[in-house]
């Protein structure tokens, strides 16, 4: 297939106003940062959280006590407390701090409150 002077032309400039990939992916990182700044950050589900990493040892009402887990029905531990605990962890217990954000665990902190024996 032979191009012509003028078709030649016209591909260079088509292709020469698209950005390369690197650029496009810069470009669509911006955008995206950009409307992630301006939303308005979600809080995270403490039940929902404490149910996908905590109940295989404290059961999902807090008593299951596997692992030497303790029992959270029990504990007069205040929410600091039990944040520093899901953070660093303790004696068997995974320390979360690379697991699950700093909202993430204040919300399984603040879930496991309302397990206490009323």
């Amino acid at each position: 297939m032979k191009f012509t002077f003028w078709a030649v032309f016209y591909l260079a400039v088509l292709f020469s106003a698209c950005e390369s990939p690197e650029e496009e992916i810069a470009r669509l990182a911006e955008m995206a940062k950009k409307r992630n700044s301006d939303a308005t950050p979600s809080i995270p589900d403490g039940m929902a959280v404490f149910r996908k990493n905590c109940v295989l040892c404290h059961g999902a009402d807090g008593k299951l006590g596997a692992n030497g887990a303790k029992d959270l029905t029990s504990s007069v531990l205040p929410v600091d407390s039990r944040i520093l605990i899901i953070t660093n962890g303790k004696n068997l217990m995974t320390p979360f701090k690379a697991v699950l954000s700093e909202a993430e665990i204040k919300a399984v902190a603040e879930y496991s409150l309302t397990l206490k024996k009323q």
